[in-house]
């Protein structure tokens, strides 16, 4: 097996135990005891979020050498940070498919999907690490977006935490999703020559499929925060 695989399984088995263990480390307010996997799965992936955007900081800043070669320098902590991601990937899509009806859940499982066929070529073939950094540098957003969630089902609308987490959750969704979105596009549109035609395939239709997705989203959180 290779070590990436290994770091895969080990994340995989690490965040169901998190998961598993979450209503005893943080026990769900009276309003969210509804839905208590719906809380234990959010809380996961905030520390999914935390974990990989501050390692993807991380990594940039202490090997500078990615945001030049984005396909063939990989540091061992970057690539081990992109096979943590793989593995928590796979326990959401997991979880949401054991937990979840199907058509409550078909855009993250298949957003899901994209992801965990992206990030595992670059595990694999231990290429493209730098692109899946960037990549990652979305979940610095992701952190407001699950402190959202957690605040509504705790009941918290109406807060002035809520209030100051929709502002900031908004910027960093500019700059971090669609901003290193649309970049990460335009480096594939710009490096469409040097890239082999198979990922070249898999990257532009990560992107089409990612996009708009996220200017969904955006639109959704705009009404829902700014709007209603």
């Amino acid at each position: 097996f290779s070590p990436g695989l290994l770091v895969v399984a080990g994340s995989f088995a690490a965040f169901r135990l998190l998961n598993r263990g979450l209503e005893r480390l943080v026990p769900p307010p009276p309003p969210a005891r509804r839905n208590r996997w719906k809380w234990r799965n959010i809380w996961t992936s905030l520390a999914h979020s935390v974990l990989s955007g501050g390692g993807a900081l991380a990594g940039f800043y202490l090997h500078p050498e990615l945001s030049e070669d984005l396909v063939g320098t990989h540091p061992p902590g970057a690539h081990s940070l992109v096979a943590v991601s793989v593995g928590y990937f796979l326990e959401d899509f997991v979880d949401m498919l054991c937990n979840q009806k199907l058509h409550q859940s078909w855009e993250l499982l298949f957003h899901h999907s994209v992801v965990i066929v992206c990030f595992g070529i670059a595990v694999l073939l231990h290429q493209y690490v730098g692109f899946a950094l960037v990549a990652l540098l979305v979940e610095i957003n992701s952190v407001f977006l699950h402190l959202r969630q957690i605040l509504l089902m705790a009941n918290l609308v109406h807060t002035t935490c809520y209030r100051l987490n929709s502002i900031i959750n908004l910027g960093t969704y500019v700059v971090f999703r669609i901003a290193t979105l649309a970049w990460m596009t335009h480096w594939l549109f710009l490096n469409r020559e040097n890239v082999p035609p198979a990922m070249y395939a898999v990257g532009t239709v990560g992107m089409a499929i990612m996009t708009p997705m996220n200017i969904i989203l955006f639109y959704r959180l705009l009404r829902s925060d700014f709007f209603k």
